[in-house]
């Protein structure tokens, strides 16, 4: 049987055109600070395409997603197999928008960095008086320009992000910010409250968006995977201070206080990771991760 290969290979994702449709791959690739680190993190793909697949099934009454199918079954014979079971997700192909919709309902990470500075986040002041990782009075959106590996993404500001769109989208620029600003913050209002009822608030994510062959935005990529975002137990949620998470901050943090590690994780950080996740994704959806 011929091996398939990518077309396109991301710092996690692998994509495979299939015609019509592309498939994308989750892999067991774990990247912090834009640079994929030299360990693997078991299950962890299954996490990304599961999540994404229940976050796209609730939110489907917002805004239509790229999902077409997460069962191999539907996918040529070559993804029939362990290696792409779970992980691989069949998709609409979008002209995907090129910015990163951020958005913050807490404050937290470079944000509250930023805060320390100046009181404001992204150019956006804030009350004064915040602690680290306060709710915000309402979840601010923080776009970015979308950068290719190796390079980082760039914050702009809602403004900028109409001229950056328009230069790209001529007629559209204003259109389509609005419209990405808008959805980032419904989607992440109605992810956020539900996510609160399970116990887990996410304090800040990121979305892609796409345009399908009717010009309709869709959105695509993942969506509110512990790769994408921030997930804090709400039992132990106190401000004044970082919180553990559910996500890959446990594994920044030890890159941060360890110095020399060569983008390499030690085992036990490794276990840690891959026990987070499975944690993470069991409490959202209510199921084990199959």
């Amino acid at each position: 049987m011929k091996e398939v290969k990518p077309i396109k290979e991301g710092k996690v994702r692998e994509i495979y055109d299939n015609g019509d449709t592309l498939i994308i791959v989750a892999t067991d690739r774990i990247s912090c600070f834009d640079v994929i680190l030299n360990n693997t993190v078991t299950d962890k793909g299954k996490v990304l395409t599961q999540m994404s697949k229940f976050w796209f099934d609730l939110t489907k009454d917002i805004i239509p997603n790229h999902m077409v199918s997460v069962d191999v079954n539907d996918m040529p014979e070559g993804f029939r197999n362990a290696k792409f079971e779970g992980r691989s997700m069949m998709c609409k192909k979008l002209t995907m928008l090129p910015v990163e919709c951020i958005v913050r309902g807490y404050i937290t990470g470079s944000g509250w960095a930023s805060y320390q500075k100046d009181g404001t986040v992204c150019g956006i002041k804030l009350p004064e008086g915040l602690k680290e990782s306060d709710k915000l009075p309402e979840p601010i959106y923080t776009p970015s320009t979308k950068a290719e590996i190796g390079d980082h993404d760039e914050n702009i500001s809602f403004e900028q992000s109409v001229a950056y769109l328009e230069e790209r989208f001529p007629g559209k620029g204003e259109e389509y910010a609005t419209k990405l600003r808008d959805y980032t913050i419904a989607l992440y209002k109605k992810c956020a409250d539900y996510a609160l009822t399970k116990g887990i608030i996410i304090a800040d994510t990121k979305f892609e968006f796409g345009l399908d062959e009717k010009g309709n935005i869709v959105i695509g990529d993942e969506m509110l995977t512990p790769d994408s975002s921030r997930f804090w137990p709400a039992d132990v949620y106190e401000a004044g201070h970082s919180q553990p998470s559910f996500d890959k901050q446990f594994a920044r943090d030890w890159l941060k206080s360890n110095d020399g590690h060569n983008w390499t994780l030690p085992q036990e950080v490794v276990d840690k990771t891959i026990d987070i996740y499975h944690k993470g994704y069991e409490l959202l959806t209510g199921s084990k991760l199959n």
